[in-house]
Order: structure tokens, then sequence, then C-alpha cells
């Protein structure tokens, strides 16, 4: 895939010119992932602005905030983009009975790529395949330690002109817990966004995580809601909230962010 994915970045542009008639579809806020791509010649950035999550597990609590958590994504043709993500600041502290630890670490870089096998531009019915390996480049408790890949599968379907189904379905080799190794990890999201009006959308989402890290096995919950707020048509601000519904989730988690169409 890495192979691909450098094929892919250096290759000229496809004879096409910026197909600004594409509605411009952000890969934030929300748990899931849409199935439409870029359109050849466009690039997304997409920076997570702030993010905190509380998790509080018996008398231990952790915050983690990061703090410009950005995704550059590349139309190279009309259903195919390529992508770029790192996390540049992390904050976590973590308390136990009454000692505090405090690091402050850069996160993980993601590489991938996202075909579209229906419908590009995310109407009616669509569809896409999304493989990505993350590159041990931050540091513990911010990086994983280890290199890790995954499979999304990411599908909508517009019910109504106001009303859009999602379903993401995850598979992961996910980094062991002490940053030696990988295990399997899967999840899903299933969601419904409302186009409230031309400009704003309400998504509410569900997603179960299965993580079979050798240190325990845990199943997580969660629910979320967010907001996006299309600006201008190459512009989106957006913020979120995402609550853990079992003892293994996180209790809390809120994000803001901001995504630009070039």
């Amino acid at each position: 895939m890495l192979l691909l994915f450098a094929a892919a970045v250096s290759a000229p542009a496809i004879a096409h010119a910026d197909d600004q008639s594409r509605d411009y579809c952000p890969a934030r806020p929300g748990l899931g992932t849409p199935a439409c791509t870029m359109a050849p010649g466009q690039v997304s950035v997409e920076t997570s602005l702030g993010d905190w999550t509380l998790d509080k597990q018996g008398g231990d609590r952790t915050d983690t905030v990061l703090i410009g958590d950005t995704s550059l994504r590349i139309g190279l043709t009309d259903s195919v983009e390529a992508q770029i993500g790192w996390t540049p600041l992390g904050i976590v502290r973590e308390r136990t009975g009454g000692v505090v630890d405090r690091a402050t670490r850069t996160g993980d870089a993601t590489l991938g790529i996202k075909a579209n096998l229906r419908n590009p531009d995310g109407s009616g019915f669509s569809v896409a395949v999304q493989p990505f390996v993350t590159l041990p480049v931050g540091r513990s408790p911010v990086g994983a330690g280890d290199w890790g890949a995954g499979l999304v599968v990411p599908v909508t379907y517009d019910l109504s002109k106001t009303v859009n189904l999602e379903v993401t379905p995850e598979v992961d080799a996910a980094v062991d817990q002490d940053g030696r190794g990988r295990h399997l990890a899967y999840s899903a999201v299933i969601g419904v966004g409302f186009a409230l009006n031309d400009a704003l959308t309400l998504t509410l989402e569900d997603q179960l995580v299965r993580d079979e890290d050798p240190s325990g096995s845990t199943t997580q919950d969660l629910a979320s809601a967010s907001l996006a707020w299309m600006a201008r048509k190459t512009l989106q601000l957006d913020v979120g909230a995402v609550a853990g519904l079992d003892r293994n989730a996180p209790d809390f988690e809120l994000y803001a962010g901001i995504a630009r169409r070039f």
C-alpha cells in the first residue's frame, strides 16, 4: 500500500480541470467516514482546532487534549484520493490516587488511499474502500509505539433530500497496548445525517468497537452528535460531542474543527 501511495502522489494529475461543480464533502466531523472523494486536482485540509477526551476508570482519571490534528486529502482521479494525517501536539494528564503525570508529545502519521466504487460525489448510494497505515513517528502516550494498518469501507445512502444514512465498518491491525506488535480490532458506525438547511447539518451516530488486545479484550459503545456549518462552498466549521455508553469507553469527548478546500 505504501508503494501504491507513493506512486499515486507522484503521478501527474489526470487531464481534468478542477471540478468546482462537485459539492465539498469533508471527512469531518463525526465518528464515521463519508464515501465521497475529492475531485481531481482539489485538496482538502481538515484540522481539529481542539479535542478533549475525559476517561475515568475506577479512581483514575485521564485527560487527553489534541491540538491541530490534521488530515490532508488530495484528489488524484475522479474517484481516488490520497490521504496524509498527523497529530502535531497532544497533551496527556493522568491522575492515579494522589500522583499526577503529564506528557506532551507528537502523534503518529497516517497514510491512506480512498477509492470510491460508486458515486464519488457521495450522492444517492455511495460506497468506497479506504486502506491505511499508521507510522510510529510520535511518542507514547500520544503515539502508539509501532506501525499499524486497517481498512475502512464507508457506505452512504440518501434516504431523502434532507436525510442521509451512513454505515462505516472497519477492521484494524491495531498496535498492542505495550507498543510492541499488533492485534485484531474491528468496529462499526451507523449514523443519520439531517440537513437542517442549505448550510447546517446535524449528524447522530453510534459506534461499537471490539479490541482484542493481548492485555485484555474490550468492547466499547459510543454515541455521538455533531454539527457542521458550511460557511462557504469551500469552508466548513464544526463542533461535536461523544459520550461513552459503557464502562470501557471514555466518558466524554468534545471537539471543534475546520475544513477548507483548495
